[in-house]
């Protein structure tokens, strides 16, 4: 049996990729109220996240990305009341494994779940770290005794 399955090589394929993976997401009973609430033009977030992927999967490719994905990913818990939690970025991942395993092989596509695992680990630290910055500025906290 010939394998249907194609290897990450342009930007064609990762588009592939990140909208097939965004199409499970967006259906997902955990994940998708979160997205669907924070992201209002998705066709605008599908090519941003196509030009992250191209810019990590593919080297040498000069991308129009110009993001901070940590600092979004800390906004998203901020206005998720800081209910985000690793069975978040667990169902991610393992949406993000299955669409990869289902049409993709090779090295990119290996290097794209060995990628995303790294990312969802920093990014979950990241937004402890954030729910542990303190809300309140500096100079609020410097009182002077009369």
């Amino acid at each position: 049996m010939l394998s249907t399955k194609q290897t990450i090589e342009s930007r064609k394929e990762i588009s592939l990729l990140v909208r097939s993976f965004y199409e499970k997401v967006r259906k997902d009973e955990m994940l998708g109220p979160i997205f669907n609430g924070m992201i209002h033009d998705w066709e605008k977030h599908l090519e941003r996240l196509t030009d992250f992927w191209e810019g990590n999967l593919l080297f040498f490719i000069k991308t129009n990305y110009a993001g901070d994905p940590k600092t979004v990913h800390q906004q998203v818990d901020d206005a998720m009341g800081n209910s985000i939690t690793m069975n978040h970025f667990g169902r991610w991942i393992n949406l993000w494994i299955e669409t990869i395993d289902e049409q993709f092989t090779g090295d990119n596509a290996q290097r794209a779940k060995m990628m995303a695992r790294k990312m969802a680990t920093f990014f979950f630290l990241k937004i402890h770290e954030n729910r542990l910055k303190p809300n309140v500025l500096p100079s609020q906290n410097n009182t002077s005794a009369s």
